[in-house]
C-alpha cells in the first residue's frame, strides 16, 4: 500500500542548487507557511514567526550574515523560521478561538494558562527551549509541505544570528532559529545521503 508521508520522508534532498529563472509565487509562500503552523507546539503556543526573503536587496543582506552562502541568493525564498519568547503572555489570547469552536471547554483553558503562567514567567531557559523547539517543528513540517508540492528545501543553521536579528530589525522576544530554504532545484544536488543504521540510534525501555 502506497504511504505518500514516507514517501516525501525518503525522497527529501537538503538542496544546494536552485534553478534561478523559476519562481515561487507568493500565494504558495503563504501555503507553505499555513501548512507550516500546523506543526505541535506546547499548549499550542503558536510560538513562531516567518520571514520570507524574497527580494533582491533583502536576498544580500541575509547573504552577508549568513557566511556568504550563494543558496540565499539563488533560491527563490528563504525563510527566517522564528521562535518566540514569553509565549505564554498571549497564550489566552491564543487559545480562544479553540474555546469558541467548542474544542476545549474552560476548565482546560485555564488550567493550561495558569500551567503555562506558573512554569514559563521567570524561567528564560525554558522560554527559549520551547521557541527552538516550536520553530525546528514547524521548519521541517514547512520543508515536508515543499516537498509535496513538487519543491526542493535547504535547513540552514549557517548564520549569525544577531546579525539576522538586527539586519531584519527583530524584536528582543524573537530568536532566529533556521533558515530554510526553498525552490526548484537546479543540477547537481546529492541525493539524500545513508543515515545510521536503527541499531545505532534505537533502543527499547
Amino acid at each position: 500500500m502506497d504511504n505518500p508521508i514516507r514517501t516525501l520522508i525518503e525522497s527529501r534532498i537538503s538542496a544546494n542548487y536552485y534553478d534561478t529563472r523559476r519562481d515561487v509565487p507568493e500565494a504558495l509562500i503563504e501555503e507553505l507557511v499555513r501548512l507550516a503552523t500546523r506543526a505541535p507546539s506546547a499548549f499550542n503556543f503558536q510560538n513562531w514567526k516567518f520571514i520570507a526573503v524574497r527580494s533582491a536587496e533583502a536576498k544580500q543582506r541575509l547573504k552577508t550574515v549568513a557566511f556568504g552562502q550563494q543558496k540565499v541568493v539563488d533560491a527563490p525564498v528563504t525563510f527566517i523560521i522564528c521562535g518566540t519568547l514569553a509565549a505564554h503572555e498571549r497564550l489566552p489570547e491564543v487559545l480562544r478561538p479553540s474555546v469558541e469552536a467548542g474544542i476545549l471547554d474552560r476548565s482546560v483553558f485555564d488550567g493550561w494558562v495558569t500551567m503555562a503562567a506558573r512554569s514559563h514567567s521567570d524561567n528564560p531557559t525554558l522560554q527559549r527551549d520551547e521557541a527552538i523547539r516550536s520553530a525546528s517543528l514547524a521548519a521541517m513540517t514547512l520543508m515536508l509541505a515543499a516537498e509535496g508540492m513538487g519543491l526542493s528545501s535547504g535547513s540552514m543553521s549557517g548564520f549569525d544570528p544577531a546579525g539576522v536579528a538586527r539586519e531584519f530589525q527583530l524584536a528582543e522576544t524573537e530568536i532566529p532559529v533556521i533558515l530554510v530554504t526553498v525552490g526548484y532545484p537546479a543540477p547537481g544536488n546529492w541525493p539524500q545521503k545513508p543515515r545510521l543504521p536503527l541499531r545505532d540510534v534505537l533502543e527499547f525501555a
